[in-house]
């Protein structure tokens, strides 16, 4: 059964997904998520399943939706669904992604020496980072990956970027955060630091600020999700987070 905390996590996920979205078109189970000005992310165009469906028909379900899109990407919340779509989707030739929802269950930290940034000062570090995971694609890609943020702030009612800065004024490390104060639900998404300014205590204090305007905006569920096959999920498990449950994607192209 799925606990309230994790139930809130998901709806939360495809309310945002639906509100950052420039249009969306229902579907069975779900719906499909789309943003012209930024075509070359999946994240703002792709297919969102939050209820049961018939797991045989999503691989042509994603096909339709996403005709247009040489990328196909299928996020899907609930465990059970997942579990049924992942055989069609894998057969289909998807590759099955799974990440952890972290809830902070430890004590809310003092505000820490992080604060909220614009989108101008996140581009330049935002596209090195980019151009550093990514060096096979071109310019356009990563202006859209880079951009893509602006969107964000459709997607919640509080939308913050928050980041540290390093000694030159540059912003080293950054995160998004969502707030919705009406259910006291906030998720901290895409942590990210620049890699000139590892290990240096960026990360922990964007994730620290992000935490504290959390809890002073009344969000007492607060969440991430991470790459459960990935290294980053024991860093916040040190740093109070715990795993209540899973969202999957499924990817193509």
């Amino acid at each position: 059964m799925t606990s309230p905390p994790l139930a809130r996590a998901h709806a939360f996920m495809a309310a945002f997904a639906r509100r950052q979205a420039a249009r969306t078109v229902e579907l069975p189970g779900g719906f499909a998520a789309y943003d012209d000005a930024y075509a070359h992310s999946r994240a703002n165009n792709h297919v969102v399943i939050e209820a049961a469906v018939d797991p045989e028909t999503v691989p042509a379900l994603a096909d339709e939706a996403l005709a247009r899109f040489p990328h196909r990407l299928v996020s899907v919340l609930d465990e059970d669904t997942a579990r049924a779509c992942a055989e069609p989707l894998v057969r289909a030739g998807y590759t099955h992604s799974a990440y952890l929802v972290m809830l902070h269950t430890g004590p809310v930290p003092a505000a820490g020496a992080a604060g909220e940034v614009d989108l101008d000062a996140l581009r330049d570090p935002l596209t090195r980072r980019w151009q550093g995971i990514l060096p096979e694609v071109d310019e356009e890609v990563v202006r859209h990956l880079v951009d893509r943020r602006a969107a964000r702030h459709r997607g919640a009612d509080v939308v913050r970027f928050i980041g540290s800065r390093a000694e030159d004024g540059e912003v080293a490390s950054w995160a998004d955060l969502y707030l919705d104060p009406a259910t006291g639900t906030a998720q901290i998404e895409d942590l990210m630091t620049a890699e000139a300014h590892f290990r240096k205590g960026h990360a922990d204090a964007v994730l620290a600020t992000a935490l504290r305007t959390a809890a002073d905006h009344g969000c007492g569920t607060c969440f991430l999700t991470a790459d459960a096959a990935d290294w980053p999920r024991h860093w916040y498990e040190r740093r109070g987070f715990t795993v209540i449950g899973r969202t999957h994607a499924f990817e193509r192209g």
